[in-house]
């Protein structure tokens, strides 16, 4: 029973927290990858452009409250989404007509597009704590628990308690079927094909005759669907505010390099890897160890490696060993 226990309190504090943080770092860093593989350059506004299609969900949230429509035990976030892509979609397509679309006819090095990403970030980051406010702003709705720890005490019969929040939940099947959409249609599609093809060599391609403008308005719709839909997903499992979205923008880096920059499985693989490695790391074994140790070696202490104050360090450290003895990743990506 000690050891039903130590299991359950591990997969109540480690393994379905991380699951679901794993799932969000990881349609993250595929909006990353996608946009250094095909666009190639590193778009460091992709945090805060998660903001900004959050920041849609929630208004468009509390409107679909205000008149009365909802999903019962789900949360009304859920209707709000499609709405929230189309505001990001728009973004997007805006910013790169408007700023991106010179540098690439004008041919500049992807470090100029990478400062200039970076402007991006800046104006998109203020503007939404213009709109919205700094403050945290909680749009989640409906049931909050699929099983709370009361109930699976009482199925089991264990001292400990399982609960699973309907976010966490609605995190995994949703991020399930967005990479199951993703790679379905970048291998199956027309266009998806040319995205491809693309990326692995921009001149044959152009000589195949693939439009690149094309290329790169669906890479930037993709792009803001996995970022707004990235961003709704961390909003309702932990709360909506606006500059956890640019902090984010280093864990969902580290994701996408530890994977391998430019390939898809890799993004998601590095969300996971990021995401077990920060919660295991900041999480206080105390509880967990004393179930499984002798009475006597029981510890007295949290036995946390680090706060969880500094679990965004976890994420540096794991970035700085990957750059500096494999660039390109785990899944042999592009090199950083």
């Amino acid at each position: 029973m000690d050891f039903l226990n130590a299991f359950v309190a591990l997969s109540n504090f480690v393994l379905v927290p991380a699951i679901a943080y794993g799932s969000q770092l990881a349609l993250g860093a595929l909006g990353v990858t996608l946009i250094y593989g095909i666009l190639r350059f590193s778009n460091f506004a992709h945090g805060d452009t998660m903001a900004f299609g959050a920041m849609i969900a929630v208004l468009a949230t509390w409107w679909l409250q205000s008149i009365g429509v909802g999903l019962g035990p789900l949360p009304t976030a859920l209707l709000a989404l499609p709405i929230a892509i189309l505001g990001c979609m728009l973004l997007v397509l805006i910013t790169d007509r408007l700023v991106y679309r010179f540098y690439r006819e004008q041919k500049a090095k992807p470090v100029i597009l990478v400062i200039v990403s970076m402007g991006v970030m800046f104006i998109t980051n203020g503007l939404v704590r213009f709109v919205i406010g700094p403050d945290d702003q909680n749009f989640a709705d409906g049931e909050r628990f699929l099983i709370s720890a009361r109930d699976f005490k009482e199925m089991t019969g264990l001292e400990e308690g399982l609960a699973i929040k309907t976010t966490q939940g609605i995190t995994v099947v949703v991020a399930v079927i967005a990479v199951a959409l993703l790679f379905w249609f970048l291998n199956k599609t027309r266009t998806g094909k040319s995205m491809r093809a693309y990326s692995d060599n921009e001149d044959l391609a152009l000589l195949s005759g693939i439009n690149p403008e094309r290329v790169v308005m669906y890479t930037w719709l993709i792009v803001a669907a996995l970022a707004t839909t990235a961003g709704v997903l961390y909003g309702l499992d932990k709360s909506f505010k606006p500059f956890v979205y640019f902090q984010l923008l280093l864990p969902i880096f580290a994701s996408a390099i530890v994977g391998g920059l430019g390939n898809p499985l890799g993004a998601i693989a590095g969300g996971f890897i990021i995401a077990f490695s920060e919660v295991t790391i900041t999480y206080a074994w105390k509880k967990v160890l004393t179930y499984l140790a002798p009475e006597t070696l029981e510890p007295s202490g949290l036995v946390q490696l680090l706060s969880t104050d500094y679990k965004f360090a976890v994420s540096f450290v794991i970035l700085l060993i990957v750059l500096l003895f494999k660039p390109t990743g785990l899944f042999k990506g592009k090199a950083v």
